[in-house]
């Protein structure tokens, strides 16, 4: 019998809220499922297991805040036999689903018929206030054709991909509801803290040219719609996986006294939330992925995170952080590492400055690159030849 936790979702989290069951008792799972949604400072959180089986017991009630490592589930291995019943008092008990909720009458006509009242979970209502969502057109896959979780986000994300329709835009800069932006910087902060005080932080700068980058990205994207155009951030984040694929100790995480290198690569992309707030979700394995395929999964990304969609596993197994400017406006950024990984690369906002090119002096893009990284994994010396691979990739963009 496996138990199913509540994870650590980052190091500034100690605890969650169960807002939604999307799997029930007597349901099999398989490895990658989505089987439950908790709120956390940074949103709704799809929480996924990592067992193949069938779920014996729910052990956390929906609305229950529990400290990361409570046992929400268990979950009865693939071909093993259910519990006895003599050995039920040795099992906790059973907790029953969250009844689904009745959505306030809408105005209109009365329904013509007792079983046509709308029927909502609560998680599903609040996704469908922060999307903007009208619950009333949403086709329930639920118990008695109640709304859930995942019904409202199918129809925020075609909602995404319809054509612009003439809806009143939302309000500028308003946060989505749900995310406490205060609790959230508060917990960034006190993990900020413990990081600055517990790890060994070095730094190193590099300028990288982007000339050759930015004349690349302009060809390639010459004949592509916007929809499939690369953008710079594509080629950093692809860069920085190949560079720490070749020197493994910015690759990793320091636990329990001693570094222990990643066996793949996943960037974390830092993404800034309206209103406030970070958050950075893994790019996962981003040194063999190609650049539409990277610029595909940003997208999505930054599409989910902002609002506050995303998943457990996006947010537990990052191995190496890029914060990236964009066109912020800061020259550069000398970041915090996010423990227990042990880099996080910085870069800063592109500007023409003036650069030799064999012996004349040009105006060229340039791109101002900062590393830190934990002193007990690695060294000065070997994060500065980082900075420089990573530089010479972005020089040579076709080879990304």
């Amino acid at each position: 019998m496996a138990e199913f936790r509540m994870p650590s979702l980052g190091a500034d989290m100690e605890a969650g809220t169960l807002v939604e069951w999307l799997k029930q008792v007597g349901d099999p799972v398989k490895h990658g499922d989505v089987i439950a949604v908790v709120e956390t400072q940074k949103g709704a959180i799809e929480i996924e297991v990592f067992e193949d089986g069938v779920i014996e017991n729910l052990l956390v009630s929906v609305g229950q805040t529990v400290p990361v490592g409570t046992a929400l589930a268990f979950i009865r291995s693939a071909g093993a036999l259910a519990t006895p019943a003599v050995g039920a008092a040795k099992v906790p008990p059973r907790v029953a689903p969250s009844p689904v909720v009745p959505a306030p009458p809408r105005a209109g006509p009365a329904a013509p018929a007792p079983f046509a009242a709308l029927k909502i979970s609560p998680a599903a209502r609040r996704l469908a206030a922060d999307t903007g969502i009208d619950i009333g057109t949403v086709q329930g896959s639920g118990p008695e054709g109640a709304v859930v979780f995942v019904d409202v986000e199918n129809a925020w994300r075609r909602m995404q991909a319809a054509p612009p329709a003439k809806a009143p835009p939302a309000p500028a800069k308003a946060p989505a509801k749900g995310i406490d932006l205060a609790a959230m910087r508060g917990a960034i902060a006190g993990a900020m803290a413990r990081s600055k005080r517990e790890i060994p932080h070095y730094y190193v700068q590099h300028m990288a040219d982007l000339g050759p980058a930015t004349e690349w990205l302009a060809r390639t994207n010459a004949n592509r719609p916007p929809e499939g155009r690369l953008v710079l951030a594509a080629l950093i984040v692809k860069a920085v996986a190949l560079a720490v694929r070749g020197l493994p100790e910015f690759n990793g995480f320091y636990r329990d006294g001693r570094f222990e290198p990643g066996d793949r690569v996943h960037v974390g992309s830092a993404i800034a939330l309206r209103g406030g707030g970070l958050v950075a979700p893994a790019i996962h394995d981003a040194d063999r992925l190609g650049l539409d395929d990277v610029m595909a999964k940003l997208r999505d990304l930054v599409n989910r995170v902002r609002a506050g969609r995303y998943r457990s596993s996006e947010l537990t197994d990052p191995t190496v952080t890029l914060t990236n400017l964009g066109d912020r406006g800061a020259d550069a950024l000398l970041p915090i590492i996010n423990p227990p990984q042990v880099a996080i690369v910085a870069a800063g906002t592109p500007a023409r400055r003036p650069w030799l090119v064999g012996e004349a002096i040009v105006a060229r893009p340039v791109l101002q690159l900062a590393l830190a990284a934990d002193h007990r994994a690695s060294d000065g010396h070997r994060g500065a030849m980082l900075l420089a691979d990573i530089a010479r990739r972005l020089a040579e963009p076709a080879g990304l």
